[in-house]
């Protein structure tokens, strides 16, 4: 069932992705009626993964003194001509000043913008979070063709004449450990790509908003928390979709996610590097632990889904995983909705999804409405984990127009 439902969402990337580069007319890219087929083993996910990438070349290489400068900076830049993009729409790459774990960071990102001419002011700005690519350097959605998720709202985002400045997070493409699923790190990779782009790219206006996905709706909702402590005046909104706030409720409710148990593999990595004293071998079963150094290190998304494909949830883990106390930990501090939000919040889920389900984003949202914050829910029949993010991407953009505007936002928190 896993693989028929990830075919669908495989088929809306692709289609994506084929369509953006027949209208750039990129050699060796036609539109087509079929995209590719779906890997079905693990030797097909790597030449599928080899066909996107892109070179990490010298540029995520580039070492700088970060004691020079504050975070936000902006460390190096480049145009690149290499992503699949409709046209007059362009790329700046870039690596800038982060914060990770307390401790200066470099991460990399790609600022896309609209073609045509801007408005008075400057492009408005999506700060996008992206989704789970994997922990491995090269799984940097800006080293991938499509940005890895480009087919999952970043074309209608540029279409709808808003400037993407889309982090990597820490340790993809940049050299260093990937603190996967780390809220208040991706947080900071958010927050800080912000003022570096407007370095970059001079056509960026002052005004923005968060929008994430999955690892990325996580790492918005930190945004919004990190907003109530430390308010940016430009900052309008957190959007998040699907998102992994739930860690927390799934130690209680493993059994879940339905197809979705290869993620634990990459959750145990994450506790891994928050806390060096955590042994992976005692969270993960034998069966996961034979392919652990595999999906850690040589590939990404795909290569992890079809190295684990038919091991559920509660074969990957040992009996008792969940009362380690570094797995609870990181669990309980990676949740979200304990902590007051700083400005709006659209909260979106899939009533179908199988990899984040809606009963935990309604917990999620259940626990921060008691903080009173300005919330609006909404969930989509049937639609699993990533349909809900292209089905919801017009509602998004709605959303995200009213704040431009000045518009006041409203709730269902009391709903």
């Amino acid at each position: 069932m896993i693989r028929e439902m990830r075919a669908l969402e495989w088929r809306g990337i692709a289609m994506g992705v084929l369509a953006a580069a027949a209208v750039i007319g990129q050699p060796g890219l036609t539109r087509a009626d079929d995209p590719p087929p779906f890997p079905k083993t693990v030797e097909e996910a790597v030449l599928a993964e080899k066909d996107d990438a892109l070179p990490l070349t010298a540029f995520y290489d580039q070492s700088f003194r970060l004691a020079d400068s504050k975070p936000g900076a902006l460390l190096a830049s480049e145009t690149v001509s290499d992503y699949a993009l409709a046209v007059g729409v362009t790329a700046t790459r870039i690596l800038y000043h982060s914060v990770q774990d307390g401790a200066d960071a470099m991460t990399s990102a790609v600022v896309l913008t609209p073609a045509g001419t801007p408005p008075e002011g400057g492009w408005p700005v999506i700060a996008w979070a992206h989704g789970t690519s994997g922990v491995a350097r090269q799984c940097a959605p800006s080293a991938m063709k499509d940005v890895y998720y480009g087919g999952e709202g970043l074309a209608d985002m540029l279409a709808g004449g808003f400037a993407v400045v889309a982090t990597d997070y820490h340790g993809l493409g940049t050299k260093g450990h990937h603190p996967y699923m780390n809220k208040a790190d991706q947080a900071n990779d958010v927050i800080y790509s912000v003022p570096a782009a407007r370095e970059a790219v001079a056509t960026l206006g002052k005004k923005w908003v968060v929008d994430g996905h999955s690892q990325g709706g996580l790492a918005a909702w930190g945004v919004a928390e990190a907003q109530a402590k430390s308010p940016d005046p430009d900052y309008l909104g957190a959007v998040a979709v699907a998102g992994a706030t739930h860690l927390g409720w799934f130690l209680d409710h493993p059994e879940a996610t339905k197809g979705a148990g290869f993620y634990l593999a990459w959750h145990a990595y994450a506790v891994q590097q928050s806390y060096p004293e955590f042994k992976v071998e005692d969270m993960l079963s034998s069966a996961a632990m034979d392919r652990y150094e595999k999906v850690t290190n040589e590939g990404c998304w795909l290569y992890g889904f079809l190295n684990y494909d038919g091991v559920e949830a509660p074969q990957m883990v040992k009996p008792g995983w969940r009362d380690n106390k570094w797995v609870r930990k990181f669990y309980l501090e990676n949740s979200a909705g304990d902590k007051p939000v700083g400005g709006p919040m659209l909260v979106i889920a899939g009533e179908g999804d199988n990899s984040v389900p809606v009963e935990a984003i309604r917990d999620t949202v259940k626990k921060a409405c008691g903080n009173k914050p300005v919330l609006e829910f909404k969930s989509y029949t049937g639609l699993d984990h990533d349909p809900v993010m292209s089905e919801s991407t017009a509602a998004q953009l709605d959303w995200i127009r009213d704040r431009f505007a000045g518009k006041a936002a409203s709730g269902n928190c009391s709903g």
